[in-house]
């Protein structure tokens, strides 16, 4: 499901610095700084836009640099991104309400044409994907710690990753379409990050989650979790934002991933 919203944002500045692996599944790289070999691994999880937006490559690199640790983003819809990059608009701000207009011009501008996008690359042909690449990092790259940061399209991904034993930690940003259920069986630890108006996770789906997690903290199955809202943002339409808070909270609440030991 896609909405308005998934088809607006900004440029970063700068160029990517990584490549692609042919090895990989055609997925993005950016290696740690390391002179070894990492045995820590960050997944980036794209929004709608996937690798065709060098939003994306960009942010792994910094969480590279920054968090010193291998990033891979999976290219995850086969090259065939649920939006075309060309589609992107720059979003309003926090509090913006759509009009009726606004509906009737993105459906016919951009849903209809991506309906076979939408279809092919639907969780059940996605989700195996990721899957896939992660059992191959971890049969040849021999990681020891696996984490994701999904957002928009990723993060509804990430939530549903949570829920095994793939990853060991992860954050979710803007979240597609996910259930309650899928949010509460998260077992390793997560973290939210929330914009202050977001329509696909809106105050009430977010005070549900919120609720399951801290109905855990006196409970077997506790999982260290965080939500933080960012107020004035929408949607985490300020991509810098996105990146910065994400490299934040990878250090804060992804110790699995980031603890070097």
């Amino acid at each position: 499901m896609i909405c308005p919203q998934c088809s607006q944002g900004s440029f970063l500045p700068g160029e990517p610095t990584g490549t692609f692996s042919d090895e990989f599944q055609g997925a993005y790289f950016a290696p740690g700084p390391g002179e070894g070999p990492s045995k820590r691994a960050v997944l980036y999880l794209t929004d709608a836009f996937g690798l065709d937006l060098k939003n994306s490559k960009i942010m792994a690199d910094e969480f590279a640099k920054r968090l010193e640790c291998d990033v891979w983003i999976p290219d995850y819809f086969a090259g065939k991104p649920l939006l075309p990059v060309d589609c992107m608009v720059l979003p309003d701000r926090a509090g913006v309400k759509y009009s009726p207009w606004t509906w009737i011009k993105f459906f016919f501008a951009i849903v209809l044409p991506s309906i076979p996008s939408i279809i092919r690359n639907r969780p059940a042909n996605t989700d195996p994907r990721v899957i896939s690449l992660i059992g191959l990092l971890k049969e040849k790259k021999q990681y020891e710690k696996i984490g994701a940061v999904g957002y928009c399209f990723g993060g509804a991904t990430s939530v549903r990753l949570g829920s095994t034993d793939l990853v060991d930690s992860i954050i979710i940003a803007h979240p597609g379409t996910f259930t309650l259920d899928q949010a509460k069986a998260i077992k390793v630890p997560v973290s939210w990050v929330c914009a202050e108006d977001d329509m696909f996770f809106p105050d009430s789906l977010r005070d549900k989650c919120e609720a399951a997690f801290a109905a855990r903290d006196v409970r077997d199955d506790f999982v260290d979790h965080e939500f933080i809202v960012y107020k004035g943002l929408w949607f985490f339409n300020e991509t810098q934002v996105v990146a910065e808070s994400s490299i934040l909270f990878a250090h804060r609440n992804c110790p699995r991933i980031c603890d070097p030991t």
